[in-house]
Order: structure tokens, then sequence, then C-alpha cells
């Protein structure tokens, strides 16, 4: 029985946010495992406890699928122990690190156990890895799959760095094929390199120039190719970071159709607000950007009616020189907290 066993932690409150809803509860913690929940007043007994004060919530350790911590080879930016420690001081107690920023970046096995062995004696919190999906490594998804990384990543434009290349569509549609015999998932950063590079070039320091140069098209394309090349398939497709409000509605249409295909946002698409967005104030530049008030209040609908599947914070920091004195156009894309969530990359 809970109330005759001791626990290593027993924390009460008011307010314990649990299947049912928020609830007096005492929850027991045993070899770093919840072990009970029991009603307030039960009298679990733990070695250590802790008393929530009346306006205090406890809420599970959240899990953010979305996170560059760029170690090794790009350690500079951030590392596990940074990255992690940060994550837990957020209430984040498990993260997906993303396949690119470090170096090598995470394309095969032998990559994959570089970032373990970097990660092992560093972490604060749980840590998973994503393999990437870049030209010329079909052969080695399966592999990486075996070895515990939870799906691929893979670019339509562009990546931002030169060591992770993007795939074109028809080298999507081969790799997604290649994940559906292992039911894995082709998770994608979908914008359109054709329909960036016909948009207006973000000269300056004009967030409303930087802000065309990434235009809603160039989502609203990427978006229905990876929805195709999905249905195609049968394959599990992800996409990334939306932003456009434009494509819920062939999300919701691909999704009713049966097509095995999620979508996730992140918190600065759902509070800021291109209006308000100072020029020259580069840490607020992510890739999709930051798009107009409108825009913001569709994605907000998209979530309540379920078409967005989740939020992420795609945290991808850097160093400060990177951020600060540089354009919209040469400043990298990424702020440094997975708490702040104003990285995107």
């Amino acid at each position: 029985m809970a109330g005759e066993q001791e626990f290593d932690l027993v924390i009460r409150g008011e307010r314990i946010l649990t299947t049912a809803g928020i609830a007096a509860r005492e929850v027991g913690v045993l070899d770093g495992a919840i072990r009970a929940i029991e009603p307030l007043g039960n009298g679990l007994r733990g070695r250590r406890a802790i008393e929530l004060a009346p306006d205090e919530t406890l809420i599970p350790g959240l899990v953010d699928t979305h996170v560059h911590v760029n170690e090794p080879g790009r350690t500079e930016w951030e590392g596990f122990a940074s990255a992690t420690r940060a994550a837990a001081a957020g209430g984040v107690t498990t993260i997906l690190d993303m396949p690119l920023n470090s170096i090598p970046p995470t394309v095969n096995v032998a990559a994959l156990e570089e970032k373990r062995a970097a990660a092992r004696e560093q972490a604060f919190v749980d840590v998973g890895f994503w393999g990437g999906a870049i030209p010329g490594n079909l052969g080695d998804l399966r592999p990486l799959h075996d070895e515990g990384v939870f799906g691929f990543k893979c670019f339509l434009l562009h990546s931002g760095v030169d060591e992770f290349p993007p795939l074109d569509a028809d080298e999507m549609e081969k790799d997604m094929a290649e994940l559906k015999g292992f039911d894995s998932v082709m998770i994608v950063h979908a914008e359109d390199s054709r329909s960036i590079e016909r948009a207006p070039h973000a000269e300056g320091d004009q967030y409303s120039r930087f802000l065309a140069s990434r235009p809603r098209g160039a989502e609203n394309v990427a978006i229905a190719e990876v929805i195709e090349r999905a249905r195609w398939t049968g394959a599990r497709a992800h996409i990334l970071h939306l932003s456009s409000s434009d494509a819920l509605p062939m999300l919701a249409s691909a999704k009713r159709d049966g097509v095995r295909i999620t979508v996730e946002t992140c918190p600065h698409y759902l509070t800021l607000l291109a209006e308000e967005i100072p020029n020259g104030a580069t840490a607020f530049k992510c890739c999709p950007p930051i798009r107009e008030a409108s825009n913001r209040e569709l994605l907000w609908q998209g979530l309540e009616d379920g078409i967005i599947d989740c939020i992420v914070s795609d945290h991808s920091p850097c160093t400060v020189d990177l951020r600060t004195w540089r354009t919209a156009t040469s400043a990298w894309p990424g702020a440094a907290s997975p708490r702040c969530s104003l990285g995107c990359r």
C-alpha cells in the first residue's frame, strides 16, 4: 500500500495537475519516478517533503522535441551542460536534440555515438536524438533508427550550415518510402527555396523587409509538397515550426483524408507580432519569421481546433557576435533559452 511505504520525496499541494484536472493531492516519488498520487491528507511518508503554497501548481515535466544543443563542434554556441540546466530550470525534463549545428551532424551512427558521448556526463534532464536526412545517406537511416533516433529531419532549402545540405522533394519522397518500412517519421523544415529566391531581398535592418523575404507562400508550397509525398508513400511526416496560418486548411484536409501528418508551432509565433518588432532587433529573427497579428490569431485557432498538434521551443542559440551588430540578413536566427523560446532554425 502507498501509505505504508516511505518515499524519497512527498509533494503536497492544493493544486496538483492530474489526468482528472487540478486537484488537492499528495505525490510520492521513489527512485526518480512517481509511485503514488493520493488525496491531500492521506499522509504519505517521505524522507523529504515539499509543501506547496496555495497559489503554486505542480505540473508534469515538459517535453521539448525541438532543441539545437550544438555539441560537439559548435559547443561555444552552447553545449549539453548549459542547455539541459536551462531546460531543467524551466520545467523541461526531456529534450530531443536536432541533428544539425553540431559537427559532425547526426547523419550516421558514428556521429550519433559522438553526440551521446558528449551528453552522457553532462545532461541534467533526459535527452533523446533526432537523425538527419541529407543527400546520400539513405543507407544510414535504418541503422540510425535501430540505434534509437526518434525520426529524421530534413530541410527543403539551405539549412544555414553547409554540413547539413537540403533534400529536394524527390529525394525526400525516396527517404520517406524508406522510413515507411520501419514506421519512422520525417520531420521537415518546410520552406520552398524557389519561392524565397524570388522574394524581395532582406536588405538593411527593417523587419518588414525581412518578413517579405520569407513569405507565407514559401511555407505553403513546401507544406503542400510534404503532404502529397506523405500521401503517396504512406509514411509519417511532421511539419516543423509552422508560422503560416494559410497552411492550416490543407493540413486539416490532409488529416481528414488519413494522411499521416502532424504539425508543431512555437511560443514566439503564438505570442509575438511582426507589427511590434523594432527595426534592427535581431533577437526576434527566426526562420520562418514571426508574422502579423491576424496570422497569430489563426494559429491559436488552429491549436484549439487540433490541427496543430504541439508547441515546441525550436531553441537555437549562438554566440553573441552572430546575433548583435548585424543586419536582418546576416544575423543568426536563434536565441539562447529553451524557456524564452525565441530560437528558430
